[in-house]
């Protein structure tokens, strides 16, 4: 076994969660953390694994919620996030929350006793050392400017993003498709051969202006100082458009030009909302050009005037914030190596990914895989069929399998992972309404990931050898 160690650059979620899985292996760690020698504009302290905004973890089932089903998965790999998050758990119903310094506590203090973990108190500028032979690089949505810079020059790579313009996600199936219709504009066949390639949703004049208005009027989320950036053309958030005048988006993202209402081919829409494919499943749909600042709550309300989307089930919302993530499906390979540098991995925010959990997760993985590759074990990613498959695809591949267009972060949720159909009847032989078949179909789903997790060949493989 080399005892060279694994170097982690970054002690946030991801990294500490990255430390932890490589160490458990029975590989040496160097986790390197800048804080307190620099801080940042987010942190507040000094400890591993800060919750710099909520304290809470999202929802807790398995069997109901996608993140509930990555908790699990990341239980029986032994998260150390996990483990921390559920002895510093506060009451949040259904949600599990934490003592956010408690937690961080938690986390820093198992790290800091962990004979092969060492931690570094430094700031590491730019690319690592070249003796540096297995390095993981979880620097999260506040990458410095000089590693930023470094990666960009190493890669010539044009679409390292500094700005995350970040349009609305829609379940397909909760689309009214009896008011919307599939349809390319002028029916222009895309490369994949597809002339109805979006899914259209008409507007009438009077509808259009009431939405321009409830837009104009609705709440917005303001920037932080050290968050503030200038905004870009092409990615406005719809409701500045909305101010520059109220036909500015019937003349952009919603206009009406080239597209006939399937529904009612005489009448001529005012406006049009398009949704485009967003995964290679087919299972979820992006707003166009509604990247937003409106703030959640008004945004549903607001969304749900369109046509088509009344009852629309929203796998992500919008938002316009500062933040640094690679072009992932482009930049690293399918074990997060960077393919201009596979000495180099990612993990946590700046791959691609939103949340505490996914961040962690993203980490988990990293951690496995540099712990094995440093072992000499040869190990895959988790199989598709899993939640931390499922977003390991979607980062390294899974969105340009799509053709979607640009790159944007991602919570986990149930349309990256293959569907599965529910069965139309109880065991009682009683049809199921479709809610009980949403349920149904969830847990199957769940049942599935953690089954394909326990033959996973990575489930055994790292276990330290006796």
């Amino acid at each position: 076994m080399s005892t060279r160690p694994v170097h982690v650059v970054g002690g946030g979620l991801a990294g500490s969660e990255a430390a932890w899985q490589i160490a458990s292996a029975g590989a040496p760690v160097v986790l390197h953390e800048m804080r307190p020698v620099r801080m940042t504009d987010a942190h507040q302290t000094d400890r591993l694994a800060e919750l710099v905004c909520s304290n809470s973890f999202r929802a807790d089932d398995w069997s109901g919620n996608a993140v509930g089903l990555l908790h699990a998965e990341m239980r029986k790999l032994d998260s150390i996030v996990m483990a921390a998050g559920d002895a510093c758990q506060v009451p949040a119903g259904g949600a599990l929350a934490v003592d956010r310094e408690g937690f961080a506590a938690a986390v820093t203090e198992r790290l800091m006793a962990h004979p092969l973990v060492t931690v570094a108190r430094e700031e590491v500028a730019g690319l690592p050392p070249a003796d540096w032979d297995s390095v993981i690089v979880a620097t999260g949505p506040l990458t410095s400017p000089a590693l930023s810079e470094a990666i960009l020059s190493l890669t010539g790579e044009g679409q390292l993003s500094f700005f995350d313009a970040i349009a609305p996600i829609v379940h397909v199936e909760s689309i009214d498709m009896d008011v919307a219709w599939r349809q390319s504009r002028y029916d222009k066949t895309g490369p994949g051969g597809d002339a109805a390639a979006y899914i259209n949703c008409p507007m009438d004049r009077a509808r259009y202006e009431a939405f321009v208005e409830a837009l104009l009027a609705g709440p917005k989320a303001e920037f932080k100082d050290w968050e503030h950036v200038p905004y870009f053309d092409g990615c406005l958030p719809i409701e500045v458009m909305a101010e520059r005048g109220r036909e500015t988006l019937r003349h952009g993202p919603m206009k009406p030009v080239g597209l006939t209402n399937a529904h009612q081919p005489q009448e001529k829409p005012y406006a049009v909302v398009q949704l485009r494919q967003d995964n290679a499943l087919g299972t979820l749909w992006n707003m166009v050009g509604f990247q937003t600042k409106l703030k959640h709550g008004a945004q549903t309300e607001i969304f749900r005037m369109i046509p088509g989307l009344e009852k629309a089930v929203f796998a992500r919302l919008g938002g316009l914030h500062r933040n640094t993530f690679l072009n992932s499906p482009r930049l690293l390979d399918a074990r997060l190596r960077l393919k201009a540098d596979p000495r180099l991995r990612f993990a946590g925010q700046v791959t691609g990914v939103e949340g505490y959990v996914e961040s962690a997760a993203v980490g988990l993985i990293a951690g496995r895989l540099a712990a094995a590759e440093r072992l000499g074990r040869p190990l895959d990613p988790p199989p598709p069929t899993t939640a931390l498959g499922a977003l390991i695809g979607h980062i390294t591949g899974g969105h340009l399998e799509a053709g979607a267009g640009s790159f944007q972060p991602m919570n986990i949720n149930y349309g990256l992972l293959p569907p599965l159909e529910a069965p139309r009847h109880g065991p009682d032989g009683r049809r199921l309404p479709p809610k009980e078949r949403g349920r149904a179909r969830r847990r199957l789903i769940g049942e599935r990931a953690l089954s394909d997790l326990e033959t996973w060949a990575g489930w055994r493989a790292l276990e330290p050898a006796e």
